[in-house]
């Protein structure tokens, strides 16, 4: 009975291990029908790509994960966000650089060696559907294009772009080792506090004048990792952030104080810079009037001086310097644009100080076919027995004496200086003509004093409107003007000087003048007393005619200055000072001969 049980167990042990070899033999039977099917429908082109992408997407991971593994080793307590796309340091300023891509971003970060995440899945899953979508779409170019394509997205781009991500991130980690110095409570480690001031003296050496991240070197960014672990250990000191976020705030506003009193002293020193004569300009002046000197009485004379003086079909122009070569510039340029440089006639008025140099200038340098004429303001026998009390009040009452001095304000006594004229043409020092100028004597002047460019259109950097310099506030100005009306421009104007001399204008002028000195009515300057004396006596003309801001910034387009006829570099970049703005200089510098013996000894170059 033992032994039949015994072989009816053995019987049934045969019999399990019958069906188990059954159903594997089964399941690899399936699984090559399987495995044989999807071969059959793989073609040799896409069985590489799905292969390149794999190696590419193994080799790209790996790289992630080394880098990460070595910036945990060196920087603890590092917290790290990924979103939408992106990775940042939560530990460092926001970048919002929107011209680097999230995929830029993360290969430009493995290039470096910076940290970019501790969420490997997701970035690579992002990397691996673009590989594959790139593959895909180019896997019918053949093996070569995609196998090229894939290895450019697997390998870290090269092309650094330009930012300053990591340059904000180090000064925002100095203000911040700063601020635990300056808050630092009474049972601070002493050592942590020479700690934070060595970080703070290494990141400031090791980054130097650095302006964007591509100047950083490795060592520099060792040295913020190093910060960066320091500030952590403050972090864990200084706990009462209310008492951090005070001190913070107050650290700011002592910044933008000191931000406020830069501004102040780069304005001031650019003040200074424009009312300061340049060395070889002055060294020009001293040469001209040490040779005029040295002529005889009969040779100072400039020919056809007075022959056509009074003659009212000719062209005349007026210009009130104090600088040779700006003079030189302005005659140059309108006899250079003239189409009849004959009829042309110059009246410049100066000072009895650099009367000999500009003189002189012209002695050597005579202006072509056209006629000048040479004046000192000392000479003008009216003015000092009329008008000079209440221009030399008016100069010492100005902050700055270009604007307020006796030449600049002689533009509003034209009809006496030139008695027997009907019209004129005011250019300022500072302009250059680049086209004829006829056509302003053909100008309608409809009864009008004054023909000038209006300066309030929109988007011109020289847009000025009546309440920017008059002062409305005052009842007498606001019961006579009108605060939206356009604003007009001085430096190239026509004038029309019987219609001065019937209107009186020079005494209106006298009384606004003698008004202002009274009370604050106006900013300094000939502008806001022209805007009041030609108030409803001026007619716009075509803004081509005169564009202004060459001497403010760069905010006149190129195509601007080309088609304008008469260029101003208002403002304190004057194109014969050192600050002046090189893109407009240019057009200033072609009408002057640099190679002048004169130029060449007072080492005057472009």
């Amino acid at each position: 009975m033992s032994i039949l049980r015994f072989l009816m167990k053995q019987d049934l042990r045969y019999q399990r291990r019958i069906f188990i070899l059954s159903l594997l033999c089964l399941s690899i039977f399936a699984s090559t029908v399987l495995v044989y099917d999807r071969l059959r429908n793989l073609t040799p082109s896409a069985a590489h790509n799905v292969l390149i992408e794999d190696l590419s997407s193994i080799k790209y991971r790996s790289e992630a994960l080394k880098v990460n593994l070595i910036q945990q080793e060196t920087s603890q307590g590092l917290k790290v966000v990924y979103k939408d796309g992106e990775f940042d340091s939560a530990v460092g300023e926001d970048s919002s650089d929107e011209n680097l891509k999230p995929e830029d971003s993360r290969s430009e970060s493995l290039w470096k060696g910076d940290v970019i995440g501790s969420d490997h899945d997701g970035g690579n899953d992002n990397q691996w559907s673009q590989q594959k979508n790139v593959s895909t779409s180019t896997s019918s170019g053949g093996k070569d294009k995609s196998t090229e394509t894939t290895e450019q997205l697997a390998k870290p781009s090269k092309i650094q772009r330009v930012t300053d991500k990591k340059i904000r991130e180090v000064k925002d980690q100095v203000i911040r080792a700063e601020a635990y110095l300056n808050y630092a409570p009474p049972n601070i480690d002493p050592h942590l506090v020479k700690e934070l001031k060595l970080r703070i003296r290494e990141v400031e050496r090791t980054v130097g004048e650095a302006t964007k991240d591509s100047e950083l070197s490795r060592r520099a960014l060792q040295k913020m990792r190093s910060m960066e672990t320091s500030l952590s250990k403050a972090n864990h000191i200084c706990t009462d952030c209310k008492a951090m976020s005070t001190k913070l705030r107050a650290m700011t506003n002592n910044r933008e104080e000191q931000a406020r009193r830069h501004r102040d002293q780069a304005t001031y020193l650019v003040h200074l810079a424009a009312r300061t004569t340049p060395k070889g300009l002055h060294c020009l002046s001293m040469q001209l009037t040490a040779d005029y000197f040295s002529l005889d009485n009969k040779e100072r004379k400039l020919s056809n001086r007075n022959e056509k003086f009074h003659d009212q079909d000719l062209y005349h122009y007026v210009v009130f310097t104090d600088n040779v070569l700006a003079c030189a510039v302005v005659v140059n340029s309108t006899v250079a644009s003239s189409m009849e440089p004959e009829k042309n006639y110059f009246h410049v008025v100066t000072d009895s100080l650099n009367l000999p140099a500009i003189t002189m200038w012209f002695l050597l340098n005579p202006p072509g076919k056209a006629s000048i004429e040479i004046q000192s303001m000392e000479n003008f026998e009216w003015m000092s027995s009329k008008y000079n009390s209440a221009l030399e009040k008016q100069y010492f009452q100005s902050q700055d004496p270009r604007y307020a001095s006796a030449l600049n304000l002689l533009r509003f006594y034209l009809p006496e200086i030139f008695p027997n004229l009907n019209k004129i043409v005011l250019l300022d020092h500072d302009v250059v003509v680049q086209r004829d100028l006829r056509g302003l004597w053909r100008v309608d002047m409809k009864g009008k004093v004054n023909a000038a460019v209006e300066t309030c259109r929109e988007g011109s950097p020289s847009l000025r409107w009546m309440k920017q310099v008059i002062n409305f506030s005052d009842p007498f100005i606001s019961k006579r003007f009108d605060a939206t009306v356009c604003t007009w421009a001085f430096g190239m104007n026509v004038f029309n000087l019987q219609e001065w001399r019937r209107q009186d204008l020079t005494t209106v002028y006298h009384e606004y003048l003698q008004l202002g000195n009274s009370k604050q009515l106006w900013k300094m300057g000939s502008l806001p007393l022209g805007l009041v004396t030609f108030y409803n006596r001026t007619i716009a003309i075509d803004p081509r005619w005169h564009i202004l801001g060459l001497g403010h910034g760069l905010g006149v387009r190129r195509s601007e200055i080309e088609r304008a006829t008469v260029i101003h570099y208002d403002g304190n970049m004057k194109p014969w000072l050192d600050i002046a703005i090189e893109e407009y200089k240019g057009y200033w510098n072609k009408y002057l001969n640099y190679d002048h013996p004169y130029l060449q000894n007072c080492n005057i170059h472009e």
